[in-house]
This record gives C-alpha cells, sequence and structure tokens, in this order.
C-alpha cells in the first residue's frame, strides 16, 4: 500500500465520486472497497458498524468474502481485533496474522492465504468523537511496507466512511419524517372523506352512503352523475378512502381545464421530443395513479379521440404514452363524473356509446340541494361552524328569519352556493347571530318577492323586532328577563311584545 502519490490522489478522486453518486450508504461503502482494492491491489477488505442497541459489530459491507462469510462476521465489543478497535478506538496493525492469537478468523475466509505473509489493518471509524465501526483490509506483506503511510491514508479513508454514514442517517430520518407526516396527512385524509363525515340524513343522501360502502372495496368502474356543486368531487373521495386503495394515491383531472392536445399529454405522459416543447418525459396521471384511483372530473368534456384511449384503459387496463411505444400497464380504479346528458350527447354523436356502457358500470346520482331540503340547515350549521372558526369569529347560530331565507331558496348552484353563501355570511357578521341582511342579494329577493309589494316603515320595523326578540329568547334559552335586560326592555314590554307578535318562548328553549 505504499504506492505513488499519484494512485492516492485517484484512489481519493474515485472515492468523492462515490459519494457524489448517491446517497445509498451501502452503495457508496462498496464503492470504496472496490476503489482500494483497484488502487492498493487488497485481498479483502471490510467494513463494520456498531449496533448501539445490541451492543454487536455487524459487517454492513465486504470485498472478497462470500455472503456467508460476511454473515459470520459479528463481534461484540472487545473480542478480537475488530472488538478491540471499537473499544479503544485505536487502530491496530498485524504484519502477519497467523502469528496473533487476537485474530478469531471468525468469517472462515483465509484457508487460501496458508503460506504468505497477510498484514491485517483495522482502524476506528469516528463520528462526533464516538467509534461507530471499523475498516479493515487485508494484504500480502511486501518488503518495504511504509505502514505509517498506510494507517495515515486509511484514518483519512475512515473519516470519509464516517461522514458517508452521518449523511445516511440525516437522510434517513427526513425519510422517516416525511413518510411520517405523509401516513398523517393520508389517514387525515381518510379520516375527513369517511362516510361518518358526510353531513345529510335525507333519505337521497342515505341512498348515496349506502351505494358508497357497497362500491368503495370493489375495482368497478363508477359514474357520479349530477349538476354543478352536488359535490361529485367528496364522494369520488370518500369511494377511495373507504377502499382498500386508501393508502396508494388518489389523482383528480379536471377535463375541462385544459385543451385536448394538453389533456392527452397530462393523462398519459409524453417521452421526449414527441411534440414541440417535449423537452423531457413526462409521467402522466395514469401512472402516478398506480395502485390507486384516478378521478376524471367532467368526463362529457371529453374529445372523441380521448374517449378510444379511455376505452382501451377501462378493456385492457394500458396505454402508451403520447410519442412512445412503450406499452404500460394500468393498475388503477377510474372513477368519473359529469355533469351533462350522455345519453343526449351520444344521440348528438358526441360521446361513444360503448366508452357509456363501460363507464355506466356503477352509476350514482346526487340529486340538487332543492331535493334536499332536509339537509339545507344540517350543511348551514356545518359550514357555519368551519368558517366561524377558520375566521376566529363566535358566531353560533343563524337568525329564524335568516333560516327561512335558507330554506326557501331554490339553490341553483347546490352545495357549493350554500358553503359560498355561508362564508360571505360569517365575514360580514360582527355580532354572535347570522342574520338575514348579511345574507347575499339573491336571497333578499326570495324575501322580497314572497312579501307584499307595498310594505310599510311600520311592518319593516315590526319584522325586525321580531327578528331582535327571537334570537334573543333563543340565546338565553327562552328565559324573558335575561332577554328583556339584553334588550333594554322591561319584562312587562318584553311579555306585550311576545304576545303581540304570537312568540311562544317555551320552543324557544
Amino acid at each position: 500500500m505504499n504506492g505513488k502519490i499519484s494512485n492516492t490522489v485517484v484512489l481519493l478522486g474515485d472515492m468523492a465520486r462515490a459519494f457524489a453518486e448517491t446517497l445509498d450508504l451501502e452503495l457508496t461503502l462498496k464503492a470504496i472497497l472496490k476503489s482500494l482494492d483497484t488502487h492498493l491491489k487488497l485481498q479483502k477488505g471490510t467494513i463494520t458498524l456498531l449496533n448501539p442497541e445490541t451492543e454487536t459489530i455487524n459487517i454492513k459491507v465486504a470485498h472478497g468474502l462470500s455472503e456467508k462469510s460476511k454473515q459470520l462476521g459479528s463481534y461484540k465489543i472487545g473480542e478480537g481485533i475488530t472488538g478491540t478497535v471499537v473499544q479503544t478506538g485505536k487502530e491496530i496493525v498485524v504484519p502477519d496474522i497467523s502469528k496473533d492469537g487476537r485474530f478469531l478468523h471468525r468469517t472462515h475466509s483465509r484457508s487460501d492465504s496458508e503460506g504468505k505473509q497477510i498484514s491485517f489493518y483495522c482502524v476506528p471509524i469516528k463520528l462526533e468523537g464516538k467509534t461507530i465501526g471499523t475498516l479493515s483490509v487485508d494484504r500480502q506483506g511486501q518488503k518495504g511496507d511504509d505502514v505509517e503511510a498506510n494507517l495515515n491514508l486509511l484514518n483519512v479513508i475512515a473519516t470519509m466512511i464516517a461522514q458517508a454514514v452521518k449523511l445516511n442517517k440525516l437522510v434517513e430520518s427526513d425519510r422517516r419524517l416525511l413518510s411520517e407526516e405523509n401516513l398523517r396527512l393520508r389517514q387525515e385524509l381518510k379520516t375527513h372523506f369517511n362516510i361518518d363525515n358526510m353531513v345529510g340524513t335525507s333519505n337521497a343522501i342515505k341512498e348515496i352512503y349506502r351505494l358508497i360502502e357497497q362500491v368503495a372495496d370493489s375495482n368497478a368502474t363508477v359514474l357520479i352523475r349530477g349538476e354543478s356543486g352536488t359535490g361529485k368531487d367528496l364522494v369520488a373521495h370518500a369511494i377511495h378512502y373507504n377502499s382498500n386503495r386508501a393508502h396508494k394515491p388518489f389523482v383528480k383531472v379536471n377535463c375541462t381545464a385544459l385543451p385536448e392536445t394538453l389533456l392527452e399529454s397530462e393523462l398519459f405522459g409524453h417521452e421526449k421530443g414527441a411534440f414541440t416543447g417535449a423537452i423531457e418525459r413526462k409521467i402522466g396521471r395514469f401512472e402516478k395513479a398506480s395502485g390507486g384511483t384516478i378521478f376524471l372530473d367532467e368526463i362529457g368534456d371529453f374529445s372523441m379521440n380521448l374517449q378510444v384511449k379511455l376505452l382501451r384503459i377501462i378493456q385492457f387496463k394500458e396505454f402508451e404514452r403520447v410519442g412512445g411505444l412503450e406499452t404500460i400497464k394500468a393498475n388503477v380504479r377510474i372513477i368519473v363524473a359529469t355533469n351533462k346528458n350522455l345519453e343526449e350527447q351520444i344521440k348528438e354523436k358526441l360521446f361513444r356509446e360503448d366508452l357509456y356502457y363501460r363507464i355506466n358500470v356503477f352509476p350514482i346520482f346526487l340529486p340538487p340541494l332543492r331535493e334536499r331540503k332536509d339537509d339545507i340547515m344540517l350543511l348551514a350549521d356545518y359550514f357555519l361552524e368551519q368558517f366561524a372558526r377558520e375566521n376566529n369569529k363566535r358566531i353560533t347560530r343563524i337568525s329564524t328569519p335568516a333560516i327561512e331565507m335558507l330554506t326557501s331558496y331554490h339553490w341553483p348552484g347546490n352545495v357549493r352556493e350554500l358553503e359560498n353563501c355561508i362564508e360571505r355570511a360569517i365575514l360580514l357578521c360582527n355580532d354572535d347571530v347570522i342574520r338575514s341582511e348579511h345574507l347575499p342579494p339573491s336571497l333578499q329577493m326570495i324575501k322580497k318577492t314572497e312579501s307584499s309589494t307595498g310594505r310599510s316603515l311600520t311592518e319593516i320595523i315590526e319584522n325586525k323586532e321580531k327578528e331582535l326578540i327571537i334570537d334573543s329568547l333563543k340565546k338565553f334559552g327562552g328565559q324573558q328577563r335575561k332577554a328583556a335586560i339584553e334588550l333594554g326592555l322591561t319584562e312587562r314590554i318584553l311579555g306585550y311584545k311576545i304576545k303581540k307578535y304570537g312568540i311562544f318562548p317555551k320552543l324557544l328553549s
């Protein structure tokens, strides 16, 4: 090992490249031993690492040893030369292993060295002042060997190994944290999209829950139909996160957001040079969703060309990237949604009939909110709690006149419109109650239409007064004394007004 300085420089250069090429510790250590063999002609080499939990020293990588010999190379601290180096933190050089009783020959790998003088070098690998392992090499003894130079070189390499171990620990720690965070986020998503967390008790929505439970664990293609804003996205999520694919990706594609040429690349990916601007290979959404679920929203907007490709994926579970020849298998569950009348589109030659029957295996129809009147206030209360918490407001309820407006409105935008309505009301409200004036003009118009067009100022004031009295009684559980104090009235006057407006306090408790 007393080669020329140039050999040492080349050796260290190779090792530096080994560090740069991969973050995998085992591959890095194997590359180091290979470089030692290439440049220094060692016969055998091992890198051992200490397991602090079991206090055993095991061979991590080896050169010139069989897998069986590698498994035999396990030592306790203080046992043999390797154990002694770890215990003392000092290197050991054995000029002739056949004459040193400390040498255990535990790996049974030196039968071919009988009659030869084999030198053994073992140096500690230290990290932050602690010995964490050893670097050892065998080499046939040569006349004129510079032991000191050899040790110096091995100590430099051991220092490099220590840094590789440190970097590996940091990488593994980051990976573990990312894995734990990924698991936590997936669990949150599964909890969030659990069927039990969906809002609604109407018969229509109970039927949706039943259908989700029936289809979730199958691989059947699901077609979700309904007007915009009815919650098709929520149902798709619920199917995925209540299935046996819940731990795999859920990939959503909005088919109306991209033109056909870009949508094809987005779905199936493309090869480098497939078209102008394709400067590198791109992995498509179907590949990203492998093992999981892909949700194609607004499938009714698919072009005929894309319909053919989707039909092939559903039938044969395979596709090619744009500009590619490799056939890729698609292990993915497909859920599609549309607000369009596909039957009419088939008649107009805008949608393939064979694709329609392929995606219509398990249809789920989401009724509009106007047909779920019983769910309106459940949803309104849910959004009230959510947006009040997000905006740090102590708004706890909705006034009776506001409730009447919410339940009388026809909700053309469905659940999404109701959600936006409540969020707007939360932002406008500076009290603890959402009142009718906090609701959007579209709901105000409903109230005006239902009322007589010639209301007097007195009627408007009386309606407002009645609303305030009902809200206060609700707040205090029907207790007139507390309501009177809040409203700045005597109990006698409040009692008179309660009688005048036909209010029943006991029903508000």
